[in-house]
């Protein structure tokens, strides 16, 4: 027999959250520190019949928040959020990892979701056409607006952001008088539960946000399938994106999927500058962002003298014990992933790459690693490398930059280094993503604004709090008189 975890002093048993009640279940699946491997959690494992209570309380219940309340209560939550941000980060940090800085920084973005989800809720979105127009026109007007949904939204979020992606479902849902049904990934459960208690104490009625949590294999299809849900938004991986595609039926979904983002350096970039951006994109949040760095495109002639800034950088690059606030990394979400990234480094060097530095592991954490001489074929840059790593790959101009780019199945976000007019409009227009930044991450945006992908990144649907607000409304038009 294996011995027992040893249990965190700061160790919690969360409860489900269906209609205000807290429901425990005798099942439980257990919530463990990537560092220390020690048991920070349980979560209940919740029946069907919680799930669809869950979902039967979310039909029946019909909010009257006006849009003020509506607003109040989220800049309630994210005041609460900022005033506790210590203790918040420290639980992002027990569960997943993630160092304090990123944790820290992570409660703020939370924070911000919030504040722009209330400033939204408070915008009169709707619009206002004349239709005396043309020569058959009449002396009418069409106004529109948009109603929440009949039925519940289920949202299924991922681990590399245990709140701040829970926080993009939430509070757009909330801004709209929706109610939704959450199941937060089993890694990193514990976040979610104290945002919507966090919720709950600035006025939010609990009917509007429920949790459960739970095995997949056993509550999926009926989060995904049961008769009260309209609408699915998931987080996540490629092929259980697909798999929802293909079970949703009649039903809205919006599916934020995976990435395999470049960084494009041109010849006339700030190679220093442009290095920061690499290294920064690579490894913050431990390389665990949908929108990281994946793969640095760099050209030819300008590759050597940037492969060496990016390789002097990543050795100062700090990373350990993620309870460490000096840390700029903490670990991985588990050993299994950072086993994945070692293995996907050591198929690339035996066909080829050069180990410039890193690729050490120790338990789920593992070291910022530089590659170069990387064939775009590898496995490490062909599919979504979910970590700190940093292959470059060369190339000798715009064209086959762009080529390269856009020769993955994914379609997410690029960054973009070069003052080249000529280049920056070709980029912009040709690469086959969401998001085209130039002298910036791929991954930069604000909480408020348009984000998403195409092709196996998504489907074109965007999320941000304005669009997710878009996504969870039924637009509504109503013509009456108008005029003499």
């Amino acid at each position: 027999m294996s011995a027992p975890h040893k249990i965190h002093p700061q160790f919690r048993a969360e409860a489900l959250r269906i209609g205000g009640e807290k429901v425990v279940r005798e099942r439980v699946i257990d919530v463990f520190n990537p560092y220390t491997n020690e048991l920070v959690g349980t979560v209940p494992k919740a029946t069907l019949e919680d799930v669809r209570r869950a979902y039967g309380i979310a039909r029946q219940y019909r909010s009257k928040l006006t849009r003020f309340e509506r607003a109040n209560i989220l800049n309630r939550a994210a005041a609460l959020l900022r005033e506790r941000t210590a203790e918040a980060a420290n639980l992002i940090t027990l569960e997943s990892g993630l160092c304090k800085k990123d944790a820290v920084y992570e409660i703020g973005r939370v924070a911000d979701v919030l504040n722009f989800a209330a400033a939204e809720a408070l915008r009169d979105d709707g619009q206002a056409f004349s239709c005396d127009l043309t020569p058959h026109g009449k002396k009418r007007r069409v106004i529109t607006q948009r109603d929440p949904l009949l039925g519940a939204i289920c949202a299924i979020t991922p681990f590399n952001h245990p709140m701040n992606q829970v926080a993009h479902k939430v509070a757009p849902s909330i801004a709209t008088n929706n109610r939704m049904v959450l199941k937060p990934s089993e890694k990193v459960p514990l976040s979610a539960f104290y945002l919507a208690d966090t919720l709950y104490e600035a006025g939010l009625p609990p009917e509007m946000l429920q949790v459960v949590t739970g095995d997949p294999r056993e509550i999926a299809d009926e989060l995904l399938t049961n008769e009260n849900v309209d609408l699915i938004t998931f987080t996540g991986g490629v092929q259980i994106g697909k798999y929802i595609a293909a079970k949703a039926g009649y039903r809205r979904i919006v599916l934020e999927l995976g990435g395999n983002d470049p960084l494009i350096v041109m010849e006339d970039a700030d190679l220093d500058k442009a290095s920061d951006l690499a290294v920064q994109g690579s490894y913050k949040n431990s390389g665990q962002r949908c929108t990281a760095v994946k793969r640095m495109l760099v050209q030819r002639d300008v590759a050597a003298r940037f492969t060496e800034l990016v390789v002097e950088k990543t050795r100062a690059w700090k990373y350990g014990d993620p309870n460490d606030g000096g840390v700029d990394m903490g670990t991985v979400i588990d050993e299994e992933a950072a086993r994945l990234f070692e293995s996907r480094v050591n198929e690339a060097v035996a066909q080829g790459a050069r180990l410039l530095t890193g690729n050490r592991r120790d338990g789920a954490l593992y070291s910022p690693t530089v590659l170069d001489r990387v064939d775009p074929a590898m496995t490490v840059v062909r599919e979504e490398t979910f970590g700190p790593v940093s292959p470059i790959i060369t190339f000798g101009d715009i064209d086959e930059a762009i080529g390269i780019s856009n020769g993955t199945a994914f379609g997410l976000s690029s960054g973009v280094c070069t003052n080249r007019l000529d280049y920056i409009t070709r980029f912009a227009s040709e690469l086959q993503v969401g998001t085209v930044n130039v002298w910036e991450v791929p991954g930069y945006r604000i909480e408020l604004t348009p984000f998403g992908g195409i092709k196996d990144s998504g489907l074109g649907y965007k999320e941000g709090v304005q669009e997710a607000m878009k996504s969870f409304t039924n637009q509504k038009t109503f013509t009456l008189p108008w005029g003499l």
